[in-house]
């Protein structure tokens, strides 16, 4: 019996009714879930996934879908999928299809995934079943160019009212050359997907930015630095618009981060979810107030995500 199988049969009799957040253990290739208060913490899935980092859900269908970023040396990066128990485990974008898949985000109204895809040097796209794979922006094509870490695309987020997608290209380790950019979530007639004239620099001289999440009635774009402090180990946030009331510098959220990395909205009810390497789960309200670890030593967390 392989460890999918094991661990699947493992987790089939997971229910689970009522808000949710799910989150992925980076190091065990686990997926877990708790109330939003930190409660009812259970294994989704117990092991089996290579260095899984993005998740997304699917409520209408009950689906998780989740990026297995691989060996980044490998090019055998891949995007699972799985019921909200564990199991009935799907591969989605198989192995080397993507280098090493890193945020996935969902655009129900389109029904497409979209992630970064981070030595591949690229955000890509699909449909849900894995079909009509595409890359829509690509920032390099060499081994030499893999080597230039300001060229990893890592977070994303998408907004399809405006038709945009954004993204985190995070630079060296604590080098303070990240960015954030921004583009339409189409390839322009006649372009391609390294050479558009439609992307827009939105940020810059960032430590590491990592994950992002968006509040598109409000106009704000969040993300998470797993940089050196001050300006590191961060929860921050900024208009997504230039304009008269546009912050060149973005404003600190959460800080004394252990590098963090997962990112997730409630915008329902005025709050985010965060993770980070050390192990732990944060909420706090989106300006920042009332900050609390409702997990702690979970492992070294990735990704997270929130359902209603």
């Amino acid at each position: 019996m392989s460890a999918i199988e094991t661990t699947s049969r493992l987790s089939k009799a997971t229910q689970f009714t009522g808000p949710r957040i799910f989150f992925l253990d980076l190091g065990a290739g686990r997926i877990l879930s708790a109330n939003p208060d930190g409660l009812d913490l259970k294994v989704v899935i117990a092991g089996g996934q290579k260095h899984p980092d993005g998740i997304a859900i699917d409520p209408v269908r009950e689906h998780l879908y989740w990026t297995n970023m691989g060996n980044p040396v490998e090019n055998d990066g891949s995007i699972f999928r799985s019921d909200f128990d564990g199991g009935n485990i799907t591969v989605i974008v198989p192995i080397g299809a993507t280098f090493t898949p890193k945020q996935l985000q969902i655009e129900a109204t389109s029904g497409k995934l979209y992630w970064c895809d981070r030595e591949g040097m690229r955000v890509m796209r699909c449909n849900m079943d894995g079909s009509g794979l595409e890359t829509l922006i690509q920032t390099g094509q060499t081994e030499f160019d893999r080597k230039d870490q300001t060229r990893w695309c890592v977070g994303i987020a998408v907004d399809p009212e405006r038709r945009q997608v954004y993204w985190t290209q995070k630079g060296g380790d604590n080098a303070g050359q990240g960015r954030i950019l921004r583009a339409g979530i189409d390839i322009p007639s006649g372009e391609t997907p390294s050479a558009r004239t439609d992307v827009e620099l939105l940020f810059a001289n960032l430590p590491e930015p990592i994950d992002l999440d968006i509040d598109p009635a409000n106009r704000m774009l969040y993300w998470t630095d797993r940089g050196d402090p001050p300006r590191g180990n961060t929860v921050n946030r900024a208009p997504m618009d230039k304009s008269a009331h546009f912050q060149a510098e973005p404003e600190i959220l959460i800080s004394h981060l252990m590098e963090g990395i997962g990112l997730a909205l409630d915008l329902k009810n005025g709050r985010m979810y965060v993770t980070d390497l050390g192990g732990s789960v944060y909420t706090a309200n989106l300006d920042g107030t009332g900050p609390r670890m409702l997990l702690a030593a979970q492992g070294n967390l990735a990704g997270i995500v929130y359902i209603e």
